[in-house]
């Protein structure tokens, strides 16, 4: 019986040790975060993917809101004050430093591993949003970024680096990502399966890759050139570097619409809102009049035809609707206000209301207006075939090297790459096969101007205007005029320093601060939309 007891309480001990062992290891394990894997643990294609698809929709974000507002793309209807009219306030940019932060840990792994494809596209997205972070705000942490963990001030406070600096930094990177990428694919062995599902842009593809570094080198370098001379760098890379030879070489991600976070911005499936935030993005009238006067085929592609025509007549009573079309009389009216194009109507830049706009008799914040254009219905869904983010594109590369041409950078026909830019731009929204018709037109074909490259240029811009404004700062182009309830007669250049730098680095931010250049339209304000970083400083442009 004792033998028996003991062996049991035996039994009861080792098995109360076994158990007290699992459960702590069962803490332990449990009181790990998740969310918060150990570096060291971490995937490098699964992280990459969040840098990728994280880049894109902030990237589209921007481009099919408030800078399609800044451009001219698109006016809102309704709770449009930061869309129409600039009102943003200061902008924090810790987004961007998130996916920054994320890439870094791409880049630290793949250089631990010898990935050269990892390091070279971490070096391309690394360059790509810093170029955002530095054509947005003008000067910001760089070289001393990014080493919040490393503590001490210097580096949870970091100081700012020169918008001159960033660009150096910027194309010294691109340069050694091209030869990271150049290589054959099956010369790199880290590309498995896993890899090109988690590269949303290229499949893991890095020919592809490279072409996008070596074309974003040629935008970034056109973007500094009225502060440096890099005529002889941008036509090297021209010559000897591969480059987008057609839309199949497009950085583009498509939206796969499974749930809020991958879908298309502000669609009507995952809305939450019944709609109302498509709804209030409109076709603005600059557009929507340029390309009606150039009989532009992708008008059909982005916008809607008004729902209710208007007319001027006295065929029938004073406002009334008759056959979908909606008639006015020219003596109850003022013709300066109403809007009769037959097809597609756009919102007049910086409305006071412009829920109101063509005589809508219910204006206001929830109103349906019929009669003025929606955007094409393609823009409610969560994903689409036309539904990508548009990191750079074949077309922009064409305008980039006509410009170049139109400068004498490069000894090639500024007009063969326009021509092929406006193709390009065509093709991608499927209405190629109209391109000779539209290039024999006018007031498209190329007349040897720069305006000529430039308006293209912005209309190709659609969904990527971003783009567009970076261009129109240091050109000038296309001419835009403000509106009636405009802020300040001229388009911003900048989003001002955000709040937590303001409060929580301000010696560092207020320095970049006073290196700004004030415009007559800074008005006096310190950190203002208007004030002009490096690349504008002293160009005497756009104003």
């Amino acid at each position: 019986m004792n033998y028996f007891y003991n062996n049991i309480s035996t039994i009861i001990l080792v098995l109360s040790l076994s158990l007290c062992v699992q459960s702590c290891k069962d803490l332990t394990e449990l009181n790990e975060n998740p969310n918060g894997v150990p570096e060291e643990k971490a995937n490098a294609d699964l992280i990459l993917s969040t840098v990728l698809t994280e880049t894109a929709s902030t990237y589209t974000d921007l481009g099919y809101q408030d800078a399609a507002g800044v451009m001219q793309h698109t006016q809102k209807d309704a709770w449009f004050s930061g869309h129409n009219s600039y009102d943003w306030g200061p902008r924090d940019w810790g987004n961007y430093y998130s996916m920054l932060r994320n890439n870094q840990t791409v880049y630290k792994k793949a250089v631990e591993n010898d990935m050269e494809f990892h390091q070279g596209v971490s070096l391309v997205m690394k360059s790509f949003i810093y170029a955002q972070i530095t054509d947005l705000w003008g000067d910001a942490p760089y070289g001393n970024a990014l080493k919040g963990d490393l503590g001490g001030d210097e580096n949870i406070s970091p100081d700012y680096d020169t918008q001159e600096a960033i660009y150096q930094g910027i194309i010294a990177d691109l340069k050694e990502a091209s030869q990271l990428l150049s290589g054959s694919k099956n010369s790199y062995p880290e590309i498995f399966a896993e890899t090109e599902k988690a590269d949303v842009i290229y499949n893991g593809d890095p020919a592809k890759w490279q072409k996008f570094a070596n074309s974003l080198l040629l935008r970034y370098l056109m973007r500094i050139s009225e502060k440096t001379d890099v005529s002889s760098d941008f036509a090297d890379i021209v010559q000897n570097q591969p480059l987008f030879e057609s839309n199949a070489d497009n950085a583009l991600m498509n939206f796969p619409g499974s749930n809020e976070r991958s879908s298309w911005p502000k669609n009507t499936v995952f809305d939450g809102t019944d709609g109302s935030d498509f709804r209030r993005i409109r076709p603005a009238e600059t557009l929507v009049e340029a390309l009606r006067e150039r009989e532009d085929p992708r008008i059909g592609v982005w916008f809607a035809e008004v729902e209710i025509p208007t007319r001027i007549s006295d065929e029938y009573p004073h406002n009334e609707i008759v056959n979908g079309v909606r008639y006015l009389h020219a003596d109850q009216v003022d013709e300066s206000q109403v809007n009769t194009n037959p097809d597609y109507v756009g919102i007049p830049t910086q409305m006071t209301t412009p829920s109101g706009y063509n005589l809508n008799p219910t204006p206001g914040q929830t109103s349906n207006n019929p009669f003025v254009s929606y955007l094409n219905d393609r823009y409610r869904a969560a994903s689409g075939p036309l539904l990508n983010a548009r990191l750079m594109t074949y077309a922009e590369l064409n305008f980039l090297l006509a410009e170049a041409a139109h400068k004498g950078w490069l000894a090639a026909d500024a007009e063969g790459y326009y021509n092929a830019g406006v193709r390009a731009s065509l093709e991608e929204w499927e209405v190629g096969d109209q391109a000779d018709t539209y290039l024999n037109q006018q007031t498209v074909a190329y007349d040897g101007s720069l305006e000529r490259i430039m308006k293209q240029k912005w209309i190709a811009s659609w969904t990527a205007t971003q783009e567009a404004w970076f261009d129109y700062r240091r050109t000038g182009l296309p001419d835009l005029e403000t509106g009636v309830a405009a802020p300040r007669d001229a388009l911003p250049l900048r989003f001002q320093y955000g709040s937590n730098e303001l409060n929580f680095n301000p010696e560092n931010v207020n320095a970049a601060i006073e290196r700004l250049e004030s415009t007559q339209f800074s008005q006096g304000e310190e950190n203002s939309q208007w004030d002009k970083m490096w690349i504008l400083a002293g160009t005497g442009k756009p104003y």
